[in-house]
């Protein structure tokens, strides 16, 4: 791989930092004044729960903490700005009952920002299973939820684009293709649906995951768009140990189902820099990475496997340093170069 810069940490291959809770929302930064900047939020059975910034020291080669937030409930996903240029305001974004935005001030000290919400009209909340923010178009974010719906929401005016009702069941997670028009969704109905918001009174349906008995059809829980080459898409199925690869162009047949791990699937990450690669994380404790670039022909093993101390839950492939993913295990945050 490439060397990323001058101030790339020196030889150390794994870099680890160990939180007082058990780890689950983790969003890697990815202005490039703050490359090796992560935030992470607990998994705690109660009301308050915790949302932490660490960054790597490269003077003490470890981890330290910058800023520390209150959370609602844990996040259901946590993500920076995709500000590559590191011209917008310093923002981090968490679902969980609602959609926060918080600025993170020079002092790395975290601050709301706003909550949006969208259902005015009740005092109860759906809560968010999980976002994206639009790469093209930073001031775009789209949320899933356990209401059926998917909202689409300008962040800039605080307002909702649209919301509409995606699934016949639950929303489980949401992903933006490149560009700025087109998403797709995934849900406990079993299936894949795409939409482009120019045209909304249309989705396509791109798969839909096979019945196990008449009648019980396996939810579909993750959802990864291929950023470098928007023909392909990664979905998991609840409490399966394989990922599968579509080609939207051949809906409904899989393009690849990748078969090394030997238990669930908890979390994919497309490689930011290459087309043809992927990491995929598990309870089986390993991430594993594989080269699609074969495909159509069958995948049969990964290129390469790392195996942490325990389940791991989620992974991310750092956009500003693409020789590094960031994964998580009970109540540490591993940084790997690949």
């Amino acid at each position: 791989m490439a060397d990323a810069g001058a101030d790339e940490p020196k030889k150390k291959e794994i870099y680890s930092y160990h939180a007082p809770w058990l780890i689950y929302g983790m969003g890697w930064s990815v202005r490039p004044d703050k490359r090796f900047r992560l935030a992470i939020g607990s998994f705690e059975e109660e009301y308050t729960n915790t949302v932490r910034i660490v960054q790597l020291d490269q003077e003490k080669q470890a981890f330290v903490e910058t800023g520390e937030l209150d959370h609602p409930y844990p996040t259901t996903k946590i993500m920076w700005m995709p500000d590559q240029a590191g011209t917008h305001p310093d923002l981090l974004a968490t679902t969980g009952d609602y959609l926060r935005l918080w600025h993170v001030s020079e002092n790395g000290t975290p601050r709301l920002e706003c909550l949006l919400n969208n259902n005015k009209n009740t005092e109860f909340c759906s809560p968010l299973t999980s976002f994206d923010w639009n790469e093209t178009d930073p001031s775009m974010i789209g949320t899933s939820s356990i209401d059926t719906t998917c909202t689409i929401w300008d962040i800039n005016k605080r307002l909702p684009k649209t919301q509409l009702i995606a699934h016949d069941k639950e929303v489980y997670d949401i992903s933006f293709a490149a560009g700025v028009h087109v998403f797709a969704s995934v849900g406990a109905d079993g299936s894949i649906r795409m939409f482009d918001l120019r045209s909304l009174e249309h989705s396509t349906i791109v798969y839909e995951s096979a019945e196990t008995s008449p009648g019980v059809i396996h939810p579909l829980i993750r959802l990864a768009w291929n950023k470098q080459d928007p023909n392909y898409l990664a979905v998991v199925t609840m409490d399966s140990s394989k990922v599968v690869i579509l080609d939207i162009r051949v809906p409904s047949m899989p393009a690849a189902i990748l078969e090394g791990h030997t238990h669930c699937i908890n979390a994919v990450s497309w490689a930011p820099h290459s087309s043809c690669h992927i990491c995929t994380a598990s309870d089986d404790s390993q991430a594993l990475i594989w080269d699609l670039s074969q495909m159509p022909k069958p995948i049969e093993d990964p290129i390469l496997a790392y195996r942490a101390e325990a389940e791991v839950n989620q992974v991310q492939w750092s956009k500003s340093q693409p020789d590094w993913i960031a994964i998580c295990f009970n109540k540490t945050l591993q940084i790997l170069r690949v």
